[in-house]
C-alpha cells in the first residue's frame, strides 16, 4: 500500500467519506471536515509514519495532494513500498 493510499484510508475513516472520492485535488472542506477532523488526521498520519508535521506547515496545505507530497518527502525511501 502506498503512502497516499494509507493517508487516504485515514482521512476517509476520520471524515466518514468514501475513500474513492478523495483525490489529490480534494480539500478537507470538500468532505465537510471540521478542525477536529483535520487535527485527528494529522496526528494519525504523524503516528503511522513516525514524523512531525508542524502546524505552520499543515496550515499551508491547499489540498490532499499537498498533504501527501509533504508526508512522502519526510518518510524514508525504504518505507515507500
Amino acid at each position: 500500500m502506498t503512502i497516499e493510499e494509507q493517508i487516504r484510508d485515514i482521512v476517509a475513516r476520520i471524515t466518514r467519506v468514501d475513500k474513492s472520492i478523495i483525490t489529490r485535488e480534494s480539500t478537507f472542506k470538500d468532505f465537510k471536515a471540521d478542525s477536529l477532523d483535520v487535527v485527528q488526521a494529522l496526528v494519525a498520519v504523524e503516528e503511522l509514519f513516525d514524523i512531525e508535521i508542524p502546524d505552520e506547515v499543515a496550515q499551508k496545505f491547499q489540498n490532499f495532494g499537498d498533504f501527501v507530497s509533504y508526508v512522502e518527502s519526510k518518510v524514508p525511501q525504504t518505507e515507500k513500498v
